[in-house]
């Protein structure tokens, strides 16, 4: 999906080879460069039409990383890497939908609410299989999203598959999207409710503050909803389920085939870590949302509520390339404290309950429901 990091920062030389060998310090081999070399020279020579170097370049790095056949490690270009960083802010110009892919098709992981992805229909679960008229299964995802992507007021037309239904297409108006990642209210039997749009820059913050004024208030329980949560950054997901979890907690495990694997505990200053705790999931919940659901039910402080997640559990670190563009590169797995494999399992729901399309077209929400009557019987 778009934004689901361990979110860091590198600084490195490149190491460019301009002779037939080059010895890589970073990998301790020598790469024959030859091949590279002559395709370079034979564009040139043979190439009837412009030919731009920084655009070969590009290109090269860009298909050197897509190589590798990993969905969530991309070469970003400026233009690329900026897009990623509003996203995670909230800032975006578009239809209103966060996409990934699952089982090698463009799909939906979640439109956001009141955006005219949302309102033209378009649900978790939908595959796109055209853009435009252009084969999505043709274009990286990275691709993908920014041909949805455009000016506000300009139009794009997507293929919509959806299980049992005819193909439709849709011509959807671009406007401007900028969704708070958190919000929250206090039901009237002084049940909390947070719903967590997305793991960015200051939900860590927002959340605190709405887990000090639900303390202040003495709320009884608290629904998390985590439904079409395509996750954000990793350090936010952990500073978030603290709120709810004793210091020291297990939270998630992260392993990897370069370095020790690392578990990320709980931090101290909880404000809710006694009360009763409902999370709904569906299949629009991913990454960041999928390691706080697996942390709270695997530490025995929530009942997950719902369908099972979208089974996106590794970790993406940005590496600044030092002229705008970056290296968003998959560098380790998530594990839950009981060592459920995300990206394998997804995160199951203790409770199984769909909400149909009647249930949307008659304004109703089954999981809630069962969310509320489930914390109201702990009470």
């Amino acid at each position: 999906g778009i934004g689901f990091f361990a979110f860091g920062v590198l600084f490195g030389n490149g190491t460019l080879g301009f002779g037939l060998f080059k010895f890589s310090p970073s990998t301790n081999q020598n790469v024959n460069l030859d091949k590279f070399w002559r395709v370079w020279d034979l564009v040139y020579k043979k190439y009837d039409g412009d030919v731009d170097k920084n655009q070969l370049i590009t290109g090269a790095t860009s298909g050197m990383v897509s190589s590798l056949g990993d969905p969530y490690t991309e070469y970003l270009t400026e233009a690329e890497a900026k897009e990623l960083s509003n996203d995670l802010n909230g800032k975006l110009s578009g239809i209103g939908i966060e996409v990934g892919i699952k089982n090698n098709k463009l799909t939906v992981i979640a439109p956001i609410e009141s955006t005219p992805a949302y309102q033209a229909g378009i649900r978790s679960g939908d595959i796109i299989a055209s853009i435009d008229g252009v084969d999505s299964s043709t274009l990286t995802l990275d691709e993908a999203v920014m041909k949805i992507r455009g000016e506000a007021g300009s139009k794009v037309k997507l293929m919509i598959v959806r299980v049992g239904q005819t193909p439709k297409e849709l011509e959807i108006t671009r406007d401007n999207i900028n969704v708070a990642s958190v919000r929250s209210e206090v039901k009237t039997d002084g049940v909390g409710y947070i719903r967590i749009r997305r793991f960015g820059e200051d939900t860590a913050s927002k959340i605190e503050e709405i887990a000090k004024q639900f303390s202040d208030q003495k709320v009884r329980g608290v629904v998390i909803d985590l439904r079409d949560n395509p996750g954000g950054y990793l350090d936010s997901s952990v500073d978030v389920s603290s709120q709810f979890i004793n210091e020291g907690t297990v939270v998630v495990e992260e392993k990897s085939k370069f370095k020790d694997d690392k578990v990320l505990k709980a931090t101290a200053g909880g404000k809710l870590t006694g009360v009763p705790i409902v999370i709904l999931i569906n299949n629009g919940s991913a990454s960041a949302s999928e390691i706080m659901a697996g942390a709270l039910r695997d530490n025995g402080r929530a009942t997950l509520v719902g369908e099972k997640t979208f089974g996106k559990g590794s970790v993406q670190e940005v590496v600044k390339l030092g002229d705008g563009s970056e290296l968003k590169v998959t560098v380790a797995h998530w594990f839950t404290p009981k060592g459920v494999n995300i990206s394998k399992d997804g995160i199951k729901a203790d409770i199984e309950i769909k909400n149909s399309a009647d249930d949307y077209n008659a304004g109703r929400d089954p999981q809630l429901e069962k969310a509320f009557e489930i914390l109201n019987s702990k009470l």
